[in-house]
């Protein structure tokens, strides 16, 4: 099992240039899970896709419907206090630090795209380049 950051689900399901490596990285471990705020943070993109019309509805609701078929039974709450605690380490987000929080929790590594989180939690996070080398 790996966590996922969001980053990382919608590169699965919109295309980037880091699509390819993501879509390896679903081969290498198929068994993604990550903190619930996902379902937030990707709803945003989607909505941001939908705004700027790169994207209409329906295929909105079908990428959320197949996300959620994809984390089902590994999304996880997290501890405030855990999140809080690595946030003041850090100058990391409390978003990004739910998934810190998640992969610690989990004995996991992140998939991250995120520099930050990359730089600051070496530990835990993982590139997208790393994990699929």
């Amino acid at each position: 099992m790996i966590v996922v950051d969001t980053n990382v689900i919608g590169y699965l399901f919109l295309s980037s240039e880091s699509s390819p490596l993501v879509e390896r990285a679903l081969e290498i471990d198929s068994q993604w899970a990550a903190p619930i705020i996902w379902r937030s943070e990707l709803r945003n993109v989607l909505a941001l896709y939908m705004r700027k019309n790169i994207i209409k509805l329906p295929h909105a609701q079908r990428i959320m419907a197949s996300a959620l078929d994809l984390l089902r039974g590994r999304e996880y709450e997290v501890s405030s206090y855990d999140v809080l605690s690595l946030a003041s380490e850090s100058e990391c987000s409390a978003y990004d630090c739910e998934f810190i929080a998640v992969a610690n929790e989990l004995k996991a590594s992140l998939l991250t795209a995120d520099k930050q989180l990359l730089q600051k939690y070496p530990e835990v996070a993982i590139s997208l380049s790393d994990f699929c080398e």
